[in-house]
């Protein structure tokens, strides 16, 4: 099957939004510079805080000036990035990012509020799609019954959003993404949770309204810092009739030899940062997978025992995704390659998003500027695109 005929997106998640006009001047600032640069059609991955919905909603007269002034802009909008509910740009946001969990009912009205938006922005003939956190944060304490919890609310979610397409004609689906160390990071998690979300459904007589709404965000970085094999995780997910609804092109850092490339981890020191979390997950000679919940300097510089003499460390670092290297690190944009020649093959063709949310906190950030770096970002992905 052919991937996705819409404009290429990227996350707006990368600049700062925490108004309707800050959101409206990154899209002045940013979004449509990008656009003219590349010289083609782009589309604008909105992420849209809790307080930009609720002003949003405050009057429907809003909402439509919005919407109207988005097309003026001759920007598209097929998606938001439903994710972060507050704001992803104050001094530390690193495991906040996760409140509130699919176990709270803030989340459910915000993720409900985000598709009465989308709906508004989505042009004729086309499908929306939202991303969100992958239920919760493994190490935040959860009571016996948050995976209840959640099924019980994405459940009412998934029956919202076929009402909400019988009332607008607008579908719009959810997209679960999993991340390291979160209550979904794994495949083999993600899976075993959506046997146990249609069984649910099943019971309840929604298997199909589920089955139909409710899918996955493939980020790219993250199933790479978890060493996963990407065709054989996307396959795997495939086969299972999980949709993916959105692809978030992305690249982790990769580091060869820790114990012997002091140049490397030196290197890596310099991607420690207080915003945002950086998970760091390691593969010994024998294929286990070490885990660290953050990058710090006295992991990257000290580590000793089993972790320092690993075959490679992979970092959860959102980093340019025309980059191959970084110095003596690499990047997994090689697994991004795969990734895309998988996805592919789907029977559907999910939304394509560039997202690389760090570059204000890039060691070298400030050496080029936003609009150009996002533009080298796109124009090199429609590169990869075009190549399949």
């Amino acid at each position: 099957m052919a991937l996705s005929a819409l404009p290429l997106s990227y996350c707006t998640n990368v600049h700062p939004g925490r108004t309707v006009a800050e959101v409206e001047l990154g899209l002045d600032q940013y979004t449509v510079p990008v656009r003219d640069a590349i010289g083609a059609e782009l589309a604008a991955g909105l992420w849209l805080a809790q307080p930009v919905i609720a002003e949003l909603l405050a009057d429907e007269s809003l909402l439509v000036s919005f919407a109207d002034r988005l097309q003026e802009r001759g920007l598209t909008c097929y998606t938001l990035n439903a994710f972060p509910y507050g704001d992803f740009h104050g001094e530390r946001v690193k495991e906040n990012v996760y409140l509130p969990d699919w176990s709270e009912q803030s989340r459910l009205e915000y993720t409900k509020n985000c598709a009465t938006v989308l709906a508004q922005l989505i042009p004729e003939q086309c499908d929306g799609s939202i991303s969100t956190v992958p239920l919760g944060f493994k190490e935040f304490e959860h009571g016996p019954d948050f995976l209840r919890q959640c099924h019980r609310q994405l459940i009412d979610l998934a029956v919202w959003l076929r009402d909400l397409r019988d009332e607008t004609g607008r579908t719009i689906r959810l997209a679960i993404e999993p991340e390291p160390f979160c209550r979904l990071e794994t495949t083999a998690e993600v899976i075993t949770f959506f046997e146990q979300l249609r069984s649910q459904a099943a019971d309840e007589n929604q298997l199909d309204t589920v089955t139909e709404f409710l899918g996955l965000c493939y980020d790219v970085c993250h199933q790479a810092v978890e060493f996963e094999e990407i065709p054989e995780s996307i396959r795997a997910i495939d086969e299972v009739g999980i949709r993916i609804n959105k692809v978030h092109i992305t690249c982790a850092i990769h580091l060869d030899d820790p114990a012997n490339n002091t140049d490397g981890r030196s290197a890596l020191a310099e991607y420690v940062e207080p915003r945002y979390l950086h998970q760091t997950m390691a593969r010994s000679v024998t294929g286990t997978i070490l885990r660290k919940v953050d990058l710090d300097r006295q992991l990257a510089l000290e580590s000793d025992g089993e972790f320092l003499n690993a075959e490679s460390w992979r970092v959860h670092y959102h980093v340019p995704v025309n980059a191959e290297q970084l110095g003596p690190l690499r990047t997994t944009r090689e697994e991004l390659k795969q990734a895309l020649r998988a996805v592919k093959g789907l029977n559907q063709a999910p939304h394509l998003e560039v997202e690389t949310y760090t570059w204000e906190v890039l060691p070298d950030g400030d050496s080029i500027s936003l609009v150009e770096g996002l533009s080298n970002e796109l124009t090199a992905t429609r590169g990869l695109l075009d190549a399949l």
